[in-house]
């Protein structure tokens, strides 16, 4: 278990992290997390390689999902139409960690929506189902965070290139 732990923790923690911003109960989840797995490891059926990460993931990730729907901070509201749906910005040229603390920066249904769809590879129907929304709501939380991220990497850039 402990060899288990020390492989997976640093990566279960930054999937824990895109969801819950606040770093004490990102370490909460993750201990809610372990004890599941740990106690339902019976239930894992081994489907080759990855197949025991992907299902650790998805109880991290389900487990985050619990926590953000207790709190009833999912949906947001699409409050942030003024922001224009410009080109991609240059994802690139600003540092991963920079990009991750933007990514948990954003409002928790666009941060959700966003990684539900980006890193977990969910579809508007599966997303929608998952949160108890409307697909054209997921949909709109994803254009509004990918907006807002582009808007905070121009910012980073613009900053980054008069400093």
């Amino acid at each position: 278990m402990k060899t288990l732990y020390g492989q997976y923790v640093g990566y279960l923690t930054a999937v824990c992290a895109r969801y819950i911003p606040d770093d004490d109960e990102v370490k909460d989840i993750l201990q809610e997390a372990f004890i599941k797995i740990f106690d339902s490891m019976d239930k894992f059926s081994w489907r080759g390689e990855g197949s025991l990460k992907a299902w650790m993931t998805r109880i991290v990730v389900n487990d985050s999902l619990k926590t953000l729907r207790k709190k009833k901070t999912v949906p947001l509201p699409a409050t942030l139409s003024e922001l224009p749906a410009e080109e991609e910005p240059a994802f690139d040229a600003v540092p991963l960690r920079i990009i991750q603390e933007m990514i948990r920066k954003l409002p928790d249904g666009y941060r959700t929506v966003f990684n539900l769809f980006v890193f977990e590879d969910k579809s508007h129907k599966e997303i929608a189902s998952l949160l108890g929304i409307k697909e054209n709501s997921s949909a709109s939380q994803l254009h509004h965070a990918k907006a807002l991220l582009g808007k905070w990497i121009k910012d980073y850039i613009k900053l980054k290139d008069n400093g």
